[in-house]
Protein backbone atom coordinates (compact mmCIF):
# COMPACT_ATOMS: atom_id res chain seq x y z
CA UNK A 1 0.00 0.00 0.00
CA UNK A 2 1.44 3.39 -0.98
CA UNK A 3 2.58 5.52 1.94
CA UNK A 4 0.19 8.33 1.00
CA UNK A 5 -2.80 5.98 0.98
CA UNK A 6 -1.66 4.40 4.24
CA UNK A 7 -1.43 7.82 5.86
CA UNK A 8 -4.96 8.66 4.73
CA UNK A 9 -6.26 5.37 6.14
CA UNK A 10 -4.55 6.05 9.48
CA UNK A 11 -6.05 9.54 9.62
CA UNK A 12 -9.51 8.18 8.80
CA UNK A 13 -9.27 5.45 11.44
CA UNK A 14 -8.08 7.99 14.02
CA UNK A 15 -10.98 10.30 13.19
CA UNK A 16 -13.52 7.49 13.53
CA UNK A 17 -11.93 6.40 16.81
CA UNK A 18 -12.08 9.98 18.06
CA UNK A 19 -15.74 10.29 17.18
CA UNK A 20 -16.48 6.96 18.87
CA UNK A 21 -14.60 8.08 21.99
CA UNK A 22 -16.58 11.33 22.06
CA UNK A 23 -19.93 9.63 21.53
CA UNK A 24 -19.53 6.80 24.01
CA UNK A 25 -17.28 8.39 26.65
CA UNK A 26 -16.84 12.15 26.47
CA UNK A 27 -20.23 13.27 25.13
CA UNK A 28 -22.42 14.78 27.82
CA UNK A 29 -25.78 13.04 27.85
CA UNK A 30 -28.87 15.20 27.62
CA UNK A 31 -31.36 15.20 30.50
CA UNK A 32 -33.97 13.37 28.40
CA UNK A 33 -31.52 10.55 27.67
CA UNK A 34 -30.65 10.32 31.37
CA UNK A 35 -34.34 10.25 32.35
CA UNK A 36 -35.07 7.46 29.88
CA UNK A 37 -32.07 5.47 31.11
CA UNK A 38 -33.20 5.60 34.75
CA UNK A 39 -36.82 4.96 33.75
CA UNK A 40 -38.52 7.76 35.65
CA UNK A 41 -38.86 11.53 35.82
CA UNK A 42 -39.01 13.40 39.13
CA UNK A 43 -41.44 16.29 39.39
CA UNK A 44 -41.34 18.76 42.26
CA UNK A 45 -44.58 20.28 43.53
CA UNK A 46 -46.22 21.79 46.61
CA UNK A 47 -49.37 19.76 47.23
CA UNK A 48 -51.39 22.43 49.03
CA UNK A 49 -52.65 24.28 45.97
CA UNK A 50 -56.00 22.83 44.87
CA UNK A 51 -57.09 22.01 42.26
CA UNK A 52 -53.60 22.03 40.74
CA UNK A 53 -51.95 19.79 43.32
CA UNK A 54 -53.43 18.41 46.52
CA UNK A 55 -53.57 15.26 48.64
CA UNK A 56 -56.76 13.21 48.28
CA UNK A 57 -58.47 11.02 50.86
CA UNK A 58 -56.20 8.10 49.86
CA UNK A 59 -53.08 10.14 50.56
CA UNK A 60 -52.29 10.46 46.85
CA UNK A 61 -51.10 13.70 45.26
CA UNK A 62 -53.54 14.59 42.50
CA UNK A 63 -54.68 17.62 40.50
CA UNK A 64 -54.51 19.38 37.15
CA UNK A 65 -50.73 19.84 37.32
CA UNK A 66 -50.24 16.18 38.21
CA UNK A 67 -52.33 15.07 35.23
CA UNK A 68 -50.14 17.23 32.96
CA UNK A 69 -46.99 15.79 34.57
CA UNK A 70 -48.32 12.28 33.87
CA UNK A 71 -48.76 13.20 30.21
CA UNK A 72 -45.13 14.34 30.06
CA UNK A 73 -43.93 11.10 31.68
CA UNK A 74 -46.09 9.16 29.22
CA UNK A 75 -44.56 11.02 26.27
CA UNK A 76 -41.08 10.12 27.56
CA UNK A 77 -42.11 6.52 28.18
CA UNK A 78 -41.11 6.61 31.86
CA UNK A 79 -42.72 6.51 35.30
CA UNK A 80 -43.61 9.67 37.23
CA UNK A 81 -42.13 10.23 40.69
CA UNK A 82 -43.63 13.11 42.69
CA UNK A 83 -41.70 15.03 45.34
CA UNK A 84 -43.84 17.23 47.60
CA UNK A 85 -42.13 20.14 49.34
CA UNK A 86 -42.58 23.75 50.45
CA UNK A 87 -43.06 26.08 47.48
CA UNK A 88 -39.95 28.15 48.17
CA UNK A 89 -37.85 24.97 48.04
CA UNK A 90 -38.92 24.00 44.52
CA UNK A 91 -36.47 26.06 42.47
CA UNK A 92 -33.49 25.20 44.73
CA UNK A 93 -34.43 21.52 44.33
CA UNK A 94 -34.49 21.97 40.56
CA UNK A 95 -31.11 23.71 40.52
CA UNK A 96 -29.53 21.02 42.70
CA UNK A 97 -30.87 18.21 40.53
CA UNK A 98 -33.20 16.75 43.17
CA UNK A 99 -36.08 17.12 40.71
CA UNK A 100 -36.14 17.16 36.91
CA UNK A 101 -39.01 19.63 36.50
CA UNK A 102 -41.32 21.75 38.63
CA UNK A 103 -45.05 22.02 38.07
CA UNK A 104 -46.81 23.78 40.91
CA UNK A 105 -49.05 26.54 39.62
CA UNK A 106 -45.86 28.53 39.23
CA UNK A 107 -46.18 31.95 37.62
CA UNK A 108 -43.67 32.82 34.92
CA UNK A 109 -41.78 35.90 36.16
CA UNK A 110 -38.66 37.73 34.97
CA UNK A 111 -36.86 37.02 38.24
CA UNK A 112 -37.56 33.30 38.13
CA UNK A 113 -36.68 33.15 34.43
CA UNK A 114 -33.18 34.34 35.34
CA UNK A 115 -32.47 31.05 37.12
CA UNK A 116 -34.76 28.50 35.39
CA UNK A 117 -36.23 27.94 31.95
CA UNK A 118 -40.02 27.98 31.59
CA UNK A 119 -42.32 26.15 29.24
CA UNK A 120 -44.98 27.89 27.21
CA UNK A 121 -47.93 28.93 29.46
CA UNK A 122 -50.68 26.41 30.17
CA UNK A 123 -52.93 28.47 32.48
CA UNK A 124 -53.74 32.10 33.31
CA UNK A 125 -54.72 33.42 36.74
CA UNK A 126 -55.05 36.44 39.04
CA UNK A 127 -54.57 36.92 42.78
CA UNK A 128 -57.44 36.84 45.27
CA UNK A 129 -58.01 37.75 48.91
CA UNK A 130 -59.40 35.00 51.13
CA UNK A 131 -61.10 35.94 54.42
CA UNK A 132 -63.47 34.47 56.97
CA UNK A 133 -67.05 34.42 55.72
CA UNK A 134 -68.30 36.78 58.45
CA UNK A 135 -65.80 39.53 57.57
CA UNK A 136 -67.55 42.47 55.88
CA UNK A 137 -64.82 45.07 56.33
CA UNK A 138 -62.48 43.76 53.62
CA UNK A 139 -63.78 44.36 50.11
CA UNK A 140 -60.95 46.17 48.33
CA UNK A 141 -57.19 46.69 48.35
CA UNK A 142 -57.62 49.84 50.46
CA UNK A 143 -59.34 47.75 53.13
CA UNK A 144 -56.15 45.72 53.60
CA UNK A 145 -54.36 48.76 55.07
CA UNK A 146 -53.30 48.11 58.64
CA UNK A 147 -54.32 44.45 58.48
CA UNK A 148 -52.27 41.32 59.09
CA UNK A 149 -51.85 39.52 55.78
CA UNK A 150 -50.85 35.90 55.28
CA UNK A 151 -49.05 34.62 52.17
CA UNK A 152 -47.25 31.50 51.07
CA UNK A 153 -43.55 32.30 51.05
CA UNK A 154 -41.96 32.77 47.65
CA UNK A 155 -45.23 32.97 45.72
CA UNK A 156 -46.50 35.81 43.55
CA UNK A 157 -49.02 36.51 46.32
CA UNK A 158 -46.05 37.13 48.60
CA UNK A 159 -44.44 39.39 45.97
CA UNK A 160 -47.68 41.35 45.40
CA UNK A 161 -48.23 42.02 49.10
CA UNK A 162 -44.59 43.03 49.56
CA UNK A 163 -44.56 45.40 46.58
CA UNK A 164 -48.07 46.88 46.86
CA UNK A 165 -48.71 46.92 50.60
CA UNK A 166 -45.54 46.59 52.69
CA UNK A 167 -43.20 48.71 50.56
CA UNK A 168 -45.89 51.39 50.19
CA UNK A 169 -46.43 51.57 53.93
CA UNK A 170 -50.01 50.32 53.84
CA UNK A 171 -49.13 47.44 56.14
CA UNK A 172 -46.18 46.92 58.45
CA UNK A 173 -43.54 44.49 57.22
CA UNK A 174 -43.94 42.51 60.44
CA UNK A 175 -47.65 42.17 59.68
CA UNK A 176 -46.92 40.28 56.47
CA UNK A 177 -46.93 36.69 57.69
CA UNK A 178 -45.14 34.24 55.40
CA UNK A 179 -45.87 30.53 55.64
CA UNK A 180 -44.21 27.51 53.97
CA UNK A 181 -47.60 25.93 53.22
CA UNK A 182 -50.96 27.50 52.37
CA UNK A 183 -52.68 25.12 54.75
CA UNK A 184 -50.74 26.66 57.65
CA UNK A 185 -51.76 30.17 56.54
CA UNK A 186 -55.41 29.10 56.42
CA UNK A 187 -55.25 27.62 59.91
CA UNK A 188 -53.86 30.94 61.14
CA UNK A 189 -56.66 32.78 59.33
CA UNK A 190 -59.33 30.61 60.92
CA UNK A 191 -57.80 31.03 64.37
CA UNK A 192 -57.83 34.83 64.04
CA UNK A 193 -54.06 35.27 63.87
CA UNK A 194 -54.28 37.07 60.53
CA UNK A 195 -57.03 39.01 58.74
CA UNK A 196 -56.65 37.74 55.18
CA UNK A 197 -54.65 35.47 52.90
CA UNK A 198 -53.53 36.55 49.43
CA UNK A 199 -53.24 33.58 47.07
CA UNK A 200 -53.86 32.71 43.45
CA UNK A 201 -57.53 33.02 42.50
CA UNK A 202 -58.09 29.36 41.47
CA UNK A 203 -56.78 28.07 44.80
CA UNK A 204 -58.69 30.73 46.77
CA UNK A 205 -61.95 29.76 45.06
CA UNK A 206 -61.31 26.06 45.66
CA UNK A 207 -60.56 26.58 49.36
CA UNK A 208 -63.73 28.68 49.70
CA UNK A 209 -65.69 25.92 48.00
CA UNK A 210 -64.28 23.23 50.29
CA UNK A 211 -64.57 25.25 53.52
CA UNK A 212 -67.84 27.07 54.23
CA UNK A 213 -66.16 29.30 56.83
CA UNK A 214 -64.12 31.01 54.08
CA UNK A 215 -64.91 33.31 51.16
CA UNK A 216 -63.15 35.22 48.42
CA UNK A 217 -63.41 38.89 49.40
CA UNK A 218 -62.21 40.24 46.04
CA UNK A 219 -59.92 39.54 43.11
CA UNK A 220 -56.69 41.38 42.27
CA UNK A 221 -56.13 41.47 38.51
CA UNK A 222 -52.54 40.42 37.81
CA UNK A 223 -52.81 38.46 34.55
CA UNK A 224 -50.32 35.79 35.55
CA UNK A 225 -49.32 32.84 33.36
CA UNK A 226 -48.35 29.44 34.77
CA UNK A 227 -45.45 27.50 33.30
CA UNK A 228 -43.45 24.36 33.97
CA UNK A 229 -39.87 25.00 35.09
CA UNK A 230 -36.73 23.07 34.16
CA UNK A 231 -33.07 23.63 34.93
CA UNK A 232 -31.48 26.20 32.62
CA UNK A 233 -29.96 24.57 29.58
CA UNK A 234 -32.18 21.46 29.62
CA UNK A 235 -33.55 22.36 26.20
CA UNK A 236 -34.28 18.77 25.20
CA UNK A 237 -36.63 18.28 28.16
CA UNK A 238 -38.20 21.69 27.63
CA UNK A 239 -38.89 20.75 24.01
CA UNK A 240 -40.76 17.62 25.10
CA UNK A 241 -42.76 19.55 27.72
CA UNK A 242 -43.73 22.25 25.21
CA UNK A 243 -44.77 19.59 22.73
CA UNK A 244 -47.03 17.95 25.32
CA UNK A 245 -48.63 21.29 26.29
CA UNK A 246 -49.23 22.18 22.62
CA UNK A 247 -50.82 18.79 21.98
CA UNK A 248 -53.06 19.14 25.04
CA UNK A 249 -54.18 22.61 23.95
CA UNK A 250 -54.70 21.78 20.26
CA UNK A 251 -56.57 18.53 20.98
CA UNK A 252 -58.87 20.19 23.51
CA UNK A 253 -57.69 17.79 26.20
CA UNK A 254 -56.31 20.56 28.40
CA UNK A 255 -59.74 22.19 28.47
CA UNK A 256 -61.25 18.84 29.48
CA UNK A 257 -58.71 18.46 32.29
CA UNK A 258 -59.47 21.98 33.52
CA UNK A 259 -63.20 21.18 33.58
CA UNK A 260 -62.43 17.92 35.39
CA UNK A 261 -60.65 19.68 38.23
CA UNK A 262 -62.56 22.97 38.36
CA UNK A 263 -66.01 21.45 37.87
Amino acid sequence: MPKKVLALVIVAVAAIAGLALYYFVLREKGIVEKIKEKGYIVVGTSADFPPFEMVNEKGEIVGLDIDIAKKIAEKLGVKLVIKDMAFEGLIPALLSGDVDMVIAGMTITEERAKVVDFSIPYFEADQAVLVLKNREDIKSVDDLAGKKIGVQEGTTGDFWVTDNLAKKGKVKEEDVKRYPKLTVALLELKSGGIDAVVIDKPAAEMYAKLDESLKVAFVIKTGEKYGIAVKKGNKDLLQVINQVIKELIESGELEKLIKKWFG
